[in-house]
């Protein structure tokens, strides 16, 4: 877009902060909402996806005459509407999860699910850009090329229409199933801002909430430092083709895929937090390969190099596997065990603060990296960066995980929620039923 970094940083930072400012208020309207047809979650997730189809195509049709203030502008207010609108997608379906799933084993399951086709979704424009953006030189970054970027919009609008429609459709028994136990004791509650948000600072005071909650924020941050500057790491410091950045970002999200069943077996023999610190540390420790690999960049051709980078981003994508499910697994234990204790069944409010506080993280990050990006100098427009631009390159990738992952298993550390927990109140609610 030709947008300078901090701008486009300034930009990314207040939409995700208004992301996250919005998601409790979502779910306190999907908590509180009675609708027969579509139950508390579905009405929102099913009109949600349609208006994210419409403001992606809006974000890529930015007018190549603006200036750089009618540029920033416009990708400030696209990215505000869209993230409004996944905030009503986004929010309900998280609180779905746990609605759907309150078993301990039962919730891993699904989480690992989501993950996997929540992965495949972020694969898909690294397949689109292969396809729509081949690299033709070095000289050439097609990857700039806005007609490409939007063909790529409007193939990725069309995928949330049609996946907005399977999962309402595919979940709607459920829901209405649901809704109808749910109903029995439902008591719509007044809408109060301070009482929100006083809400959102007492589950804070509490460990195992704020132990997965703060721990997946920091396991983020680490993902935005890789995915967003890794780009550019692989494009102006590796010197990699569109087409083997695309390759990559396959491979480590392909990764992640794949190792869906092997973290479910590990957290059913270990337990859910021991293999999540364990699958951090496999990614710290792909990340420390990759630096090696970033060292020796200029005694191999890229070609070469390619195939030494690859088995290290496969490597760092085996661990992702259980960031990016198991911590929602544990939060939903979490929630599931304080609606036991209350009686309450605010999963929307509680996936609202969970998803505010990432998004809150997430905004800071994308600030920070913009704001980085200029310190270093980068040039977009420059096909080649200097070699003090590309080690400023490198240390932004590799510190920022390093440090938001050592943070991340530092707080996950203190979750103390077994197995056991969950079942023996389970085995309570069940004979109380009874």
């Amino acid at each position: 877009m030709g947008i300078s970094g901090t701008l486009v940083g300034i930009a990314m930072a207040i939409a995700s902060l208004w992301d996250g400012v919005s998601d409790p208020f979502v779910g306190y309207l999907s908590d509180n909402t009675k609708n027969k047809f579509f139950g508390r979650r579905l009405g929102y997730m099913f009109f949600g996806s349609f208006a994210i189809a419409l403001a992606n195509i809006l974000i890529w049709s930015m007018p190549a005459s603006f200036g750089q203030v009618g540029k920033f502008l416009w990708l400030l207010l696209s990215m505000l509407v869209i993230e409004t609108a996944n905030t009503f997608f986004g929010t309900p379906y998280s609180a779905l999860g746990i609605d759907l799933a309150p078993d301990y084993n039962e919730q891993s399951k699904v989480q690992s699910f989501k993950t996997m086709f929540s992965i495949i979704g972020m694969i898909m424009p690294s397949i689109l850009m292969y396809i729509f953006m081949p690299s033709l030189s070095l000289n050439i970054q097609t990857q700039f090329s806005q007609e490409g970027y939007i063909n790529i919009a409007y193939v990725n609008s069309a995928m949330v229409l049609i996946c907005g429609t399977l999962v309402t459709l595919g979940t709607i028994r459920h829901a209405q199933k649901h809704n109808k136990i749910v109903m029995q004791s439902f008591k719509k509650e007044k809408f109060s801002l301070g009482k929100l948000m006083s809400g959102y600072f007492e589950v804070l005071k509490k460990r195992d909430f704020r132990s997965v909650i703060l721990g997946y924020s920091a396991a983020l941050i680490a993902s935005a430092f890789l995915t967003s500057v890794g780009m550019h790491l692989f494009t102006y410091c590796y010197h990699f083709a569109s087409p083997q950045i695309s390759i990559l970002l396959i491979a480590l999200f392909g990764g992640a895929i794949a190792s869906q069943p092997l973290w479910l077996y590990v957290s059913k023999r270990l337990d859910k937090k021991r293999a999540l610190i364990i699958s951090l540390s496999l990614i710290v420790l792909g990340i420390a390969l990759t630096t090696l690999t970033f060292l020796f960049r200029s005694y191999a051709n890229p070609n070469v190099m390619f195939f030494y980078v690859l088995p290290c981003i496969i490597f760092c994508g085996l661990g992702a596997g259980a960031m990016y499910s198991l911590p929602m697994s544990m939060y939903a234990d979490v929630v599931t065990l304080e609606m036991y204790k209350t009686g309450k069944n605010n999963a929307g409010a509680y996936s609202g603060f969970f998803t505010f506080t990432y998004n809150l993280a997430n905004s800071l990050s994308l600030l920070v990296i913009g704001f980085l990006l200029d310190v270093v100098k980068f040039d977009s427009t420059q096909p080649v960066q200097a070699m003090s631009v590309q080690n400023g390159l490198g240390i932004i990738v590799f510190f920022g995980c390093c440090i938001a992952l050592a943070v991340s298993i530092t707080l996950f550390s203190r979750y103390s929620i077994k197995r056991s927990d969950v079942l023996k109140v389970q085995l309570m609610k069940n004979d109380k039923d009874e």
